[in-house]
């Protein structure tokens, strides 16, 4: 199975025609899409004036969308390297078993999913590595009251979120499922109750 940088250097090659070009860009997203692999695509395809059915498209946008990816993939490869050095130093600390902080990062492990959108069609307009820069200043501070990501205050709780963890909050502005640990307590109850009132108006 070929890995994200093989599949790169499949897209720029300009020996290749535009469908494996464009197939091979769909192909790193099996290894590093940060809102899921469709929301992610939806992204690039966005940003780069790509349309997502079109089989032959500008090579220059495949590789600029190429581009944004990488950037973003190497922000993210930079946090899991401060992480699993992290997790050296509580090993030999003692600190067997990992907090529940660290909950969130298990299921995100590899890139995937990273910044999940809920919604493949929402999701932040900012460029992939300036999301993850976002997301990354965030959990390595103290938890806040907002979404990460764009700082809206409309996060609202969903039971019925269509992966792990089944249930969490969204943020209503930009579409990510907000990771707990960057929210206070009190931000929390207050997603939470705004969830249920979502729930009661729809019922």
């Amino acid at each position: 199975m070929a890995g994200f940088r093989s599949l790169a250097r499949q897209v720029r090659d300009p020996r290749n025609d535009l469908a494996l070009r464009r197939y091979s860009l769909r192909k790193c997203l099996e290894r590093f899409a940060p809102y899921g692999h469709r929301a992610t695509w939806d992204h690039l395809c966005a940003r780069h004036g790509i349309g997502p059915e079109d089989r032959s498209p500008d090579p220059a946008r495949l590789v600029r969308a190429l581009e944004e990816l990488e950037a973003a993939r190497a922000v993210w490869l930079g946090y899991e390297a401060g992480f699993a050095e992290r997790r050296r130093r509580e090993k030999h600390g003692g600190l067997r078993r990992p907090g529940s902080f660290d909950d969130w990062h298990r299921l995100t492990w590899g890139g995937n999913g990273v910044v999940r959108c809920e919604n493949p069609a929402v999701h932040p307009s900012a460029p992939l590595a300036e999301v993850l820069r976002r997301l990354i200043m965030a959990l390595e501070s103290a938890p806040g009251t907002v979404c990460p990501v764009c700082a809206g205050a409309a996060v609202h709780w969903r039971q019925d979120l269509t992966h792990e963890p089944w249930a969490g909050p969204v943020c209503a502005e930009c579409g990510i499922v907000v990771p707990r640990p960057v929210l206070t307590p009190e931000a929390l109850a207050k997603a939470m109750g705004a969830g249920r009132r979502n729930l009661a108006s729809v019922a």
